[in-house]
């Protein structure tokens, strides 16, 4: 079916619209034939009608986001006219049959009754309803910039809480700024209808005082002939031109007063009214005693009061037969789900990582106690985005009464995995070097790597700082705790979802490499595998792009996850060595050749990958070896690192890792060429 006229149209709506601005401005220079200003002025009266219109049905103001600009340009829509029928006025002595029907209809015989309607319209245009307007326009928009923190930190903690999904506090946001950016404009607009209504008096005078000068000297009437036609003139064009304005006045101030548009205006204020029936009976007995006064018009008051007594008894039985039956449908829906199994489906939704706090903790989430918990914790899922390249759900955090009041506890997909106790009031002090003070506090564990710390008072904190310890508020010692365990288990919470969010996200910008790996040469979970054993040895997969290419390449030749861990771990070669490099310079402990090769030698595969199986007893006295020579690392200040070969790297990191769980353990391969490599401790083999 070919498309309609109308069709056309709203396809070309940009253009028709810049048209019709143009062909205003137009109107300021080109001289208009009377009909054709009879046209233009009741297109203006109708438009004007619409707009006092819209927000009285409207149930949002942003539903009328354009209202702003409508309203400068049919500001000049107006003023064109002005400007076209003060032409004709001025120059023909007329101004076609609009014009002068409202004068006559105005005037009604009496000249100066007519020009006192017209100014008593203009005043109350100009200041009532357009400085009204525009002192509510202005209040609107300061408080709505000054609430835009508070509601953008109040979208932040609904979607650190898990109320609302991403999408949703997104287009939360952009509603937001929507709404600062309207009412902004709103203020400023309204100085649109002000100055209009004093151009509208300047072109009142002018008419009337340049009509009379005109009629006089040009047309040479005399002065009664001159006053009675100008006038009538003047008059008809600034009410054909006040009444619009007046109208669009109106709807500004209707739209900029409406605090709780949750329904339309009519709606809104029928509800509101009918809510209140004993106003409704106090007011009737106001009418009916005033009826009983002599002087007053008793007829009027007393079947008026008596209509208001009728209509209140109506609306409160109306209330009551409501009540009844909203309590009818309560008891109705307590039997049928007293009746009805209970839907258990829920209990099998749960969230990869929730924080449960005691009620002592409570006010480190709550935002009226300036706690701020809600939003470091959103920094930590932001971290985590940009130092592992994972993407962390929300994390929940709910209060636990069946915790202790200090407590706190760290859930992984509904599972209690971490935890500790803080001591609100008080601050952690960190001892670094170990030595006594005299500081006084409550001797505890720093919950994050187990270091001997002290609950210190406010007032020690100066004292604890000046005597070298390390202090931090409770909320500081929790956020670290949690950064520190979304790193420890951050391959527990990469699931196949997220890996395919990640993988869409890169092909976004890199699609042959995800197309050619994913599913063509590595399911969605063998890629899951690969990240989660970066992830399990904190090596970041942020440069997903390197990370799948190396894949692509590797995969034809083995599709052993531990294969192209290995392969993976070599391609991201500069992330590695940064990791553990300081100046140029990587200081290791080496394992004697002999180990390597006990170690290459005792592999064996399994379903799980590549492990060691050496003799017990063996195995244990290689670990006391190596915990032996990471302690004197560690005494020097410095990271243990373990460099070996790369066929051995991966089953030493799982002979290790129940041990030694924070151990680096590199391949020669994972390290660039121009970084000094320095040996601190060797681990031997046991001979005997």
């Amino acid at each position: 079916m070919p498309p309609t006229a109308m069709q056309n149209l709203k396809r070309q709506t940009d253009l028709v619209i810049a048209g019709l601005i143009v062909g205003i401005v137009l109107l300021i220079i080109i001289p208009l034939p009377p009909l054709a200003l009879d046209v233009l002025l009741t297109v203006s009266l109708t438009l004007g009608l619409m707009i006092l219109l819209i927000p009285l049905f409207i149930t949002d103001p942003l539903q009328f986001a354009a209202f702003p600009t409508l309203l400068l340009v049919v500001t000049l829509y107006r003023l064109a006219l002005n400007i076209s029928s003060t032409r004709l006025i001025l120059s023909q002595a007329q101004a076609g049959n609009v014009i002068d029907a409202f004068g006559h209809f105005v005037v009604g015989g009496s000249y100066i009754v007519g020009f006192i309607v017209f100014v008593i319209i203009t005043v109350v245009q100009f200041v009532v309803i357009t400085n009204g307007a525009s002192r509510v326009a202005e209040v609107a928009a300061r408080f709505t910039l000054d609430a835009m923190p508070g509601k953008q930190m109040s979208i932040d903690g609904d979607f650190n809480s898990g109320l609302i999904t991403e999408a949703e506090a997104r287009e939360r946001r952009r509603r937001l700024q929507r709404e600062t950016d309207f009412f902004g404009a709103m203020d400023g607009a309204t100085k649109f209808i002000r100055g209009d209504a004093i151009a509208g008096l300047v072109i009142l005078f002018v008419n009337i005082v340049g009509g009379l000068i005109i009629g006089m000297l040009v047309l040479h009437m005399d002065l009664m002939q001159a006053l009675q036609r100008y006038t009538v003139l003047t008059i008809g064009d600034g009410l054909v031109t006040q009444i619009p304005a007046l109208l669009v006045a109106t709807a500004t101030g209707v739209l900029v007063t409406r605090a709780s548009p949750d329904a339309s205006f009519g709606k809104d204020i029928m509800r509101q009214f009918l809510n209140f029936p004993r106003i409704l009976f106090v007011a009737a007995a106001v009418l009916f005693v005033l009826g009983l006064i002599p002087a007053m018009p008793n007829i009027l008051f007393l079947l008026l009061a008596g209509s208001l007594g009728f209509f209140a008894y109506g609306l409160t039985q109306e209330e009551r037969r409501r009540e009844r039956a909203e309590q009818e449908k309560a008891a109705r829906r307590a039997q049928v789900e007293r009746r009805e199994p209970e839907n258990v489906l829920t209990y099998f939704q749960v969230d990869p990582l929730e924080v449960e706090i005691g009620y002592n903790l409570v006010a480190l989430a709550g935002e009226e106690q300036g706690g701020g918990l809600l939003h470091r914790v959103a920094a930590l899922r932001r971290q985590a985005a940009q130092e592992l390249g994972i993407y962390v759900r929300p994390i929940r955090i709910r209060d636990n009464l069946q915790l202790g009041p200090n407590a706190y506890v760290f859930k992984l997909r509904g599972v209690e995995a971490g935890g500790g106790e803080l001591m609100t009031g008080h601050f952690l002090a960190l001892n670094p070097a170990g030595v006594e003070n005299g500081v006084k506090g409550v001797p505890t564990k720093e919950p994050t790597f187990g270091l001997p710390a002290l609950w210190i008072a406010p007032g020690e904190r100066e004292r604890a700082e000046a005597a070298g310890y390390t202090v931090v508020d409770p909320g500081t010692v929790l956020v670290t705790h949690l950064n520190e365990f979304i790193k420890q288990h951050a391959h527990e919470l990469l699931g196949r979802q997220e890996v395919k969010e990640l993988l869409d996200t890169v092909k976004e910008r890199n699609e042959a490499v995800v197309e050619e790996l994913v599913p063509n040469l590595l399911s969605l979970g063998e890629v899951q595998k690969v990240l989660q054993n970066l992830l399990r040895e904190r090596v970041p997969v942020r440069d997903l792009v390197t990370i799948l290419e190396a894949l692509a390449d590797a995969a034809r030749l083995s599709r052993d996850s531990d294969f192209l861990t290995e392969h993976a771990r070599q391609a991201l070669a500069r992330t590695i060595t940064r990791l553990y490099a300081s100046g140029g310079r990587l200081q290791v402990i080496t394992l004697h050749p002999r180990l390597e090769q006990v170690l290459a030698d005792a592999v064996q595969q399994t379903a799980l990958g590549s492990y060691p199986v050496l003799e017990p007893g063996r195995a244990r006295r290689l670990l006391d070896r190596l915990k032996a020579i990471v302690e004197k690392v560690q005494l020097k200040g410095l990271a243990p690192v373990v460099l070996c070969a790369g066929r051995v790297r991966m089953p030493f990191r799982r002979l290790t890792e129940r041990t030694f769980p924070q151990l680096a353990v590199l391949a020669l391969q994972e390290i660039e060429p121009h970084v000094e490599v320095e040996a601190v401790g060797s681990v031997t083999w046991d001979e005997d």
